[in-house]
This record gives structure tokens, sequence and C-alpha cells, in this order.
């Protein structure tokens, strides 16, 4: 009982540490897109049609990264948590073995 214990503490401490790490990559990586999106804004010196080209591919980018990630997490989550046996109420209901027997009609 007290492996089950201490490993259930440590999947608990890894998922934390993916939880934050990944998040940190993603923001990171967010103000990375931003800061090249922001470069070649100033370097276009006013072009319009490039600006909005190179701000579309940036907001492309970051909301497909981030959006990518949350999904992620949320189905890593989901089968953990299945995984685990916390999907009860998911599970179909056992017949209760007290009940008389359903009738079918023929």
């Amino acid at each position: 009982m007290g492996q089950d214990r201490t490993r259930a503490v440590g999947d608990t401490d890894l998922e934390k540490y993916r939880a934050r790490y990944g998040l940190m990559a993603v923001v990171i990586s967010n103000l990375a897109i931003a800061a090249v999106a922001i470069f070649g804004v100033w370097r276009l010196d006013g072009d319009k049609a490039v600006i909005v080209g190179v701000l579309t591919a940036a907001f492309t980018a970051v909301s497909g990264m981030t959006t990518a990630y949350l999904g992620i997490k949320a189905v890593s989550n989901t089968a953990r948590s299945i995984a685990l046996g916390n999907g009860a109420a998911r599970r179909p209901k056992e017949p209760d073995p007290a009940a008389p027997p359903v009738q079918r009609a023929p």
C-alpha cells in the first residue's frame, strides 16, 4: 500500500512538472513568434499589405500552438482519469442481482 501511495504522489508531481514546463514552452514560443512579427513589421516600413500578412501569419501560429497545447493537455487529462478509474460516471451500470429479470416481447 505504501508503494502505491508513493507512486501516486510521484505521478502527481510528474503531471505538475509536465503542465508547468509545457505551458512555459508554449508561452516562450508565443513570445518568440510575437517578437519576430514585431521585428518584421518594423523592418517593412509601412507596406500595409505585407504587414497584414505578417500579422495574420503570427496570429495563426500563436493560436495554433496554444490550441494544440490545450487540446493535447485535455486529452491527456481525460485519458489519465479514465486509466486511474475516475470515469465511474461514464461506465454502464451493472444490473441489480436482486431485481427481477426484464420481460421481453416475442
